[in-house]
């Protein structure tokens, strides 16, 4: 790109602000997307572990793993750290070393910034479509491991000489899940003419963030790119007449009070520091064979309690993807998961509450985590008082204290149907004021100060600070 342009911030921000775009209009998303839907063929469905093709058990090991070395293996981990009421454990992970990319193509239309977005299937969706950064692949992906097509659009991303990079970010992803995977979140501006194939589309991130609003929509790859974004607020007034009602506005402030939080940015840091010196995290790879308290059967890996989740197989038909059928092993949960942010406003500066969270595939020991994140366990039948802090404040908020309800799924490449039902409450006089020493209260402003750094803010926090609007209904 050449000559001057506006900062990426202002960008972003008329484009959070702006309902329509030149692309679809949204009153017509519904048919444009259950169209996509129609266009093509998918199937899914469970099969043994005899049946997977180029996947197979490790004659001495046992770990799953693909005949290349590539894409990803299934093995053990053993887990020893004084987080928590669980001081040691063994459980499958998820071993996937590779950086893969998740990105999106932006092009301004009428100045007003549109995202190139695409209906994308993957295998553990829900409802097998749902809205995906222009680009999604692992490593193994676009250098064709699998023989098939390189995945459309993957040339804009390696070569960036004609584009303007508005973020560029190493994140990590589910720590429970994956042993110290992270992918490339990226996001680039392009003026020159970009073909639109016929599962893409243009559209603004105030469309975009509507559409947050509903159940199972945008993927966990869009969610976590889109988290990445920094809004130029420049200190002024909300423009009331495009946001909406009192959690917008407050939304607003908490995002520029700039030396107005609890605490300074550098007096989370220390917290931060403080909270990786305080806990261990010892997680050591074994042989899945080997692994405590799980059985192999022929159609599931499996925890003895039935609990937790377990590791299945999979056959796959899709005439829109590089390959149009493959088989591979899945990760199922056993039960719908709960994340929530409890926000409270301290001095008329809305903050939201986050607590330090040791995960086994962390890099690092612990991240920056919801004030509630229960995806591994059932929390609805559970003792309260063997429940983590707050569960039972979040799933007892009455509906006038609840700002955003909604269910969100987990990344479909890996994880078979697997949803969280997503919060943000705000706390009532009787919310405790005494918080445990992993806790702390920020802005949503030092909170996008942390998320550009590497492996700070887990995905499960920014997945739902995605959903954030300044043009959220009124529900005071």
């Amino acid at each position: 790109m050449t000559g001057s342009a506006p900062s990426p911030g202002s960008l972003f921000l008329q484009s959070a602000l702006a309902a329509e775009g030149h692309g679809l209009p949204a009153a017509e998303f519904d048919a444009w997307f259950a169209g996509r839907q129609r266009a093509h063929r998918f199937k899914l469905e469970q099969i043994p572990f005899a049946d997977l093709k180029k996947w197979s058990f490790h004659p001495e090991s046992g770990n799953l793993v693909h005949d290349s070395g590539r894409f990803f293996s299934i093995e053990g981990l053993r887990v020893r750290t004084n987080w928590g009421k669980v001081p040691e454990w063994e459980q499958p992970i998820i071993v996937q070393p590779e950086i893969g990319i998740l990105g999106f193509i932006t092009k301004r239309f009428g100045g007003i910034l549109h995202f190139l977005v695409q209906a994308k299937m993957e295998p553990g969706n829900i409802d097998m479509i749902q809205l995906a950064p222009t680009l999604q692949a692992t490593r193994s992906n676009f250098t064709c491991v699998h023989q098939g097509r390189k995945p459309p659009y993957l040339e804009y991303f390696l070569d960036r000489s004609g584009s303007r990079v508005l973020v560029d970010v190493l994140q990590s992803e589910q720590g429970a899940r994956f042993l110290r995977k992270r992918n490339r979140n990226i996001m680039i501006e392009t003026d020159e003419e970009v073909p639109v194939g016929d599962d893409y589309v243009w559209m603004t991130l105030g469309q975009l963030l509507r559409l947050l609003r509903r159940d199972n929509v945008v993927n966990m790859d869009a969610r976590t790119v889109l988290s990445c974004i920094t809004y130029a607020l420049d200190g002024g007034e909300p423009p009331v007449a495009t946001t909406g009602g009192q959690f917008g506005q407050a939304l607003w402030r908490s995002f520029q009070a700039v030396g107005r939080g609890l605490r300074s940015n550098e007096e989370v840091l220390s917290w931060f520091t403080q909270q990786k010196f305080a806990f261990d995290l010892d997680a050591g790879r074994i042989p899945l064979q080997t692994v405590r308290g799980w059985e192999r059967t022929d159609m599931e890996i499996r925890h003895e309690t039935g609990r937790y989740f377990s590791v299945m197989a999979c056959a796959v038909e899709a005439d829109n993807r590089e390959v149009p059928s493959w088989t591979q092993p899945m990760v199922k949960a056993q039960q719908q998961g709960l994340i929530a942010f409890v926000v409270r406003e301290f001095d008329g500066v809305l903050h939201f509450l986050v607590q330090a969270k040791v995960e086994p595939g962390n890099f690092d020991v612990v991240e920056m985590a919801p004030t509630v994140q229960c995806i591994t366990g059932s929390y609805h039948d559970a003792d309260p008082a063997l429940l983590p802090p707050f569960v039972p404040y979040v799933l007892s908020a009455q509906p006038e204290s609840i700002l955003f309800d909604a269910l969100q799924s987990e990344e479909g490449g890996r994880f078979f149907r697997e949803e969280n039902r997503n919060l943000i409450v705000a706390a009532g006089p009787d919310f405790p004021d005494d918080i445990p020493s992993n806790y702390i209260w920020m802005t949503a402003g030092q909170l996008n100060e942390f998320i550009k750094f590497n492996n700070f803010v887990n995905v499960q926090a920014r997945s739902l600070l995605s959903t954030l609007s300044f043009a959220e209904p009124d529900r005071s």
